[in-house]
């Protein structure tokens, strides 16, 4: 299975560490480093996923758990009116992130901040955070990377004036975070809170047809 380049030093670290250990200590020792190393290869794994053929579908950026599904709390989205869904991973979901909806990625806006929890509320407010937006033909998504206790490094690998695809890959959060995506308010929601999404495949919403 693919493993994401972030990966790597993780679990090259951890593998020289048990070999180290193991021939000072002996295999015994070696052991916890050498579980360690297999963690990173679970947590940075980057399976393919095929992304549905509608070009209004928007899939889910993450895999998780939807925390929140409906008209956004303005205190929490981008000014203006939008429906939320909040997506809430744990260290065992694949953390790689992907391109809701295709389009044009308009902006980039990186925010430094707290590591509150990822699943609390006011997580989205004061976190650390990054934001993406994109115009699909003239209607706008916002896909924003949120930190949590153990998720404390973001990285988005694209910017401003790139053309993405629905599913392209586009960043990966370390060690368990949230994301969350803002849409337009005529967007018809297909998933609900309390239910399991894949990123890059789960169709969690529709947009609206242009004016």
């Amino acid at each position: 299975m693919r493993i994401d380049r972030s990966g790597w030093p993780f679990i090259s670290s951890a593998l020289v560490v048990a070999m180290v250990v193991g021939l000072t200590g002996g295999p015994l020792w070696a052991l916890p480093f050498v579980v360690l190393a297999s963690f990173f290869l679970f947590f940075f794994r980057d399976p393919d996923r095929r992304p549905p053929a509608s070009a209004r579908d928007v899939v889910s950026p993450a895999d998780g758990r939807v925390l929140v599904a409906g008209k956004a709390a303005p205190q929490i989205a981008p000014p203006g009116a939008w429906q939320q869904l909040s997506i809430f991973l744990s260290p065992l979901d694949v953390h790689v992130n992907r391109i809701p909806v295709s389009g044009l990625v308009s902006r980039v806006d990186y925010r430094p901040g707290r590591f509150l929890p990822a699943y609390r509320r006011e997580a989205a407010e004061v976190n650390e955070r990054n934001e993406i937006w994109l115009d699909h033909n003239g209607q706008i998504v916002v896909c924003r990377q949120i930190v949590g206790v153990l998720a404390r490094r973001i990285r988005c690998r694209i910017g401003p004036g790139a053309r993405v695809a629905t599913g392209e890959r586009f960043g990966i959060m370390k060690f368990g975070s949230r994301v969350d995506l803002f849409l337009p308010p005529d967007a018809t929601l297909r998933v609900r809170v309390g239910d399991r999404v894949r990123g890059g495949e789960t169709v969690v919403a529709t947009l609206g047809t242009n004016p």
